[in-house]
């Protein structure tokens, strides 16, 4: 195995931490997470197979690859649906959603599936991307220096806004510049791939502590409620 396979191997592995990870503290159904499961099933069973360490047929490969740069976007826009702070910008981002799909089916309608239009329809789906991380990180930053808060979302904000301001960089080279340095490319992916998904792992840990000692809270409350609220009542019908 060469330098370049092993990197791509340990980089493919390391896409199996953010999904270990959600299954082990499930959060599989919590909001939006779903949406992140999908989105690392999908990156990884492409990954795994695109680099021959499992066989598959070329052209299911090529329709697999393309599907994957479709449901990219979408995918990780509806998972950060979990970071709006208002309900509001909530519903504008879930309008963002399928105002994206709309625009990637017509544009395989009008062009084909296929990875010319995979590639035209990435980059609007990176922009919105990179435009919502950068926000969400800047807001959940300043919570965490400020008020030592929401450091599992900071982690992960900042995890996606390094994973997608590498994959722009690599999305400008590789498709756009058509670099004839492919292999180098590959294996910036790699490394962004790898460390992006330590980094999300760890965001994801520390955000599962921070539900779990919330539910804590609304389970003390409603128990505090049941027990003073009745004997509330109970004085009231002596009275």
């Amino acid at each position: 195995m060469t330098l370049f396979n092993a990197v791509g191997l340990i980089s493919t592995l390391a896409l199996l931490a953010p999904i270990f990870t959600i299954l082990a503290l499930r959060l599989a159904w919590y909001k939006s997470f779903p949406a992140l499961l999908a989105y690392y099933v999908v990156v990884f069973g492409y990954n795994i197979l695109s680099q021959d360490f499992v066989h598959a047929n070329k052209s299911f490969l090529y329709y697999f690859g393309v599907l994957n740069n479709f449901l990219d976007a979408p995918l990780m826009l509806a998972f950060m649906t979990y970071f709006s702070h208002t309900a509001t910008f909530r519903k504008k981002m879930l309008i963002t959603v399928p105002a994206l799909l709309l625009f990637q089916i017509t544009l395989i309608i009008i062009n084909g599936f296929n990875i010319e239009s995979a590639t035209i329809a990435m980059g609007p789906g990176l922009f919105l991307v990179i435009v919502f991380a950068t926000i969400f990180f800047i807001r959940k930053a300043k919570l965490t220096i400020v008020h030592q808060k929401a450091m599992g979302k900071t982690c992960m904000v900042a995890a996606l806004l390094f994973a997608y301001g590498g994959y722009a960089f690599i999305y400008i080279v590789y498709y756009l510049m058509k670099t004839p340095y492919k292999a180098d490319t590959y294996l910036v992916y790699f490394l962004i791939t790898f460390f992006s998904s330590v980094m999300l792992s760890a965001g994801i840990y520390f955000e599962r502590r921070r539900v779990n000692v919330l539910e804590e809270i609304n389970t003390t409350r409603k128990e505090l409620k049941v027990i003073y609220g009745g004997a509330s009542e109970t004085k009231t019908a002596t009275s």
